[in-house]
């Protein structure tokens, strides 16, 4: 339908039912449109202007209806809100969308179309303008939002209302951080979000911080996306809480923390929405403090479990089964990998039962050492090969994880990865010359099995797999021509040096690089100041 014929009925040259005929049919042509004609662009802003008119008043239902969801759709264009974002315009949809009313319960379903359409209008606007985003401070909108919430609590056919206000806290909690201080510290936020999140993902407990699996019943859409949206906005609210301050905020996040583990155990109805699910319960538990992670592998007396030292090691799986699926991907490594990655280093940087039952997991005894640590299909074969990825990013954190796999011991490292694929995380960290970190892990020593010490004295430290012995070339040389073979040597890395094609270094006595003038001066100054004090 001509956008000209729609405006003239909707700026009052029609009745109400030509309007509302109008308006559908419109809807129906350009529900699937995103980009529009900018030669359109007056008359779009138009008749944004003349269908807030007709909402201001008592249109009936079915009217109000196509009214948002053409708003809706022309709100998909950032160009024609600036006649929509006022305060009057934003306290029509906020009207509208039952938020201006604390005490008038959810009760008449015949309102909820409305309701979900009005708070649509409103994510496509707070989303689309900064105007918005500042006038939704001034009308105490997330305060609002957390009512309407709380009212949906123990209501039927309410999970559109609640899904589309889960996603206005989320964006409001984004892109504005004064709004998302107020969720934090003024709102209980982070208590309201939490209950949402337990509500959608249908959690019932059998003791404090434990919840009843129930593997055989896969959440709907409309509880996915609820929880999804749940998530996403209290990874918003929880950013930078790595302290804990208190017993209450220990116990709030240890409650968090368990309600994750029950939605890791969880799926979906699809694959994809499984995956998305535990996606963002993944970036939610980065947030939680890693002290209050210990309720993801509580103890266990079921023989059905996933166990490693009476501890419940499903959720910790599901994990690693997740790590191992987003670097099959080979794509996104950044976005998708580096949150678990980062979750599963803490998480064993400071709980030893999850460290030593991952490590059983991707660093088992070594057996056969017959090929490169980077090379099979195994799960350390796929993390070492990510130590030498080109984005730094991604080879920090996968080099880190297998570190604090091995107890941040640096021949424990090497034995698993090879000096050559661990040479960068070990430069990073100043120790080239060997040790270990600055944690502490406790003190069980690791056993060697028999194959891999038959083969120990012939394997290469810089690939870090087992080498036939090779003939040395130089055995049949003379003691001239290695002189000449050496100083030949000598004299291409003096070129190199002097075109500044390369720079030689040194190890400090600290174990960092430096230039190797520099290196050898310390390890003299060293030497000097030892036989000094003697």
């Amino acid at each position: 339908m001509e956008l000209g014929a729609v405006l003239e009925a909707v700026e009052g040259r029609a009745g109400p039912e030509a309007v509302e005929r109008a308006l559908a049919r419109y809807n129906e042509e350009n529900q699937a449109i995103f980009r529009f004609d900018p030669a359109d662009e007056d008359t779009r802003k138009k008749l944004c202007e003349g269908i807030l008119n007709i909402l201001e008043k008592d249109a009936k239902t079915s009217c109000q209806v196509a009214c948002l969801e053409a708003l809706r759709i022309l709100s998909r264009d950032k160009k024609v809100l600036v006649p929509v974002t006022t305060k009057r315009n934003m306290q029509i949809l906020m009207r509208l969308a039952k938020l201006d009313t604390a005490e008038d319960p959810l009760e008449r379903v015949s309102e909820f179309p409305v309701i979900v359409e009005a708070l649509k209008c409103l994510c496509n606007i707070i989303f689309n303008s900064a105007v918005a985003q500042k006038l939704s401070l001034e009308l105490n909108l997330a305060a609002m939002l957390c009512s309407l919430l709380e009212k949906c609590k123990d209501q039927q056919f309410v999970d559109d209302i609640k899904c589309f206000v889960l996603r206005l806290l989320f964006l409001l909690s984004l892109l504005h951080t004064d709004i998302r201080s107020q969720l934090r510290q003024e709102l209980q936020g982070v208590q309201v979000l939490t209950q949402a999140l337990e509500r959608s993902l249908n959690v019932r407990w059998t003791e404090e911080y434990k919840a009843v699996e129930d593997h055989d019943r896969p959440l709907s859409l409309q509880e996915t996306d609820c929880a999804v949206e749940a998530l996403k906005a209290l990874f918003n609210v929880t950013l930078d809480s790595w302290n804990v301050h208190s017993e209450k905020e220990s116990h709030q996040f240890r409650y968090m923390a368990a309600i994750l583990r029950h939605c890791l155990l969880t799926t979906g109805p699809t694959e994809d929405k499984t995956e998305e699910l535990h996606s963002n319960a993944i970036n939610l538990l980065s947030n939680v403090p890693v002290s209050c992670l210990d309720v993801i592998s509580p103890s266990s007396q079921e023989e059905t479990d996933i166990k490693y030292n009476g501890m419940n090691m499903g959720a910790i799986q599901i994990l690693l089964d997740f790590m191992e699926k987003r670097i099959d991907k080979g794509s996104s490594y950044r976005e998708g990998l580096t949150p678990v990655l980062s979750l599963l280093t803490e998480c064993c940087r400071t709980h030893r039962n999850i460290r030593k039952f991952i490590k059983a997991q991707v660093l088992p005894p070594l057996r056969d050492v017959s090929n490169r640590p980077e090379v099979g299909t195994t799960v350390r074969n796929k993390l070492v090969r990510l130590m030498t990825h080109v984005d730094l990013g991604v080879k920090q954190i996968a080099g880190e994880f297998l570190f604090v796999l091995c107890k941040e011991r640096v021949d424990s490292l090497l034995k698993y990865t090879g000096y050559g694929n661990a040479a960068g995380l070990l430069a990073a960290r100043g120790l080239l010359a060997g040790g270990r970190g600055d944690h502490w892990y406790s003190d069980d020593e690791d056993t060697d099995t028999e194959e891999y010490k038959s083969a120990k004295p012939n394997i290469n430290l810089i690939t870090g797999h087992l080498e036939e012995p090779m003939p040395n070339p130089m055995d049949e040389m003379t003691e001239e021509q290695k002189e000449y073979e050496a100083m030949k040597l000598v004299n291409m890395f003096d070129k190199l040096s002097r075109d500044e094609l390369i720079k030689p270094m040194g190890v400090r006595p600290d174990g960092t690089m430096a230039p190797l003038e520099e290196a050898v001066s310390q390890y003299q100054t060293n030497k000097r100041d030892s036989s000094d004090s003697d």
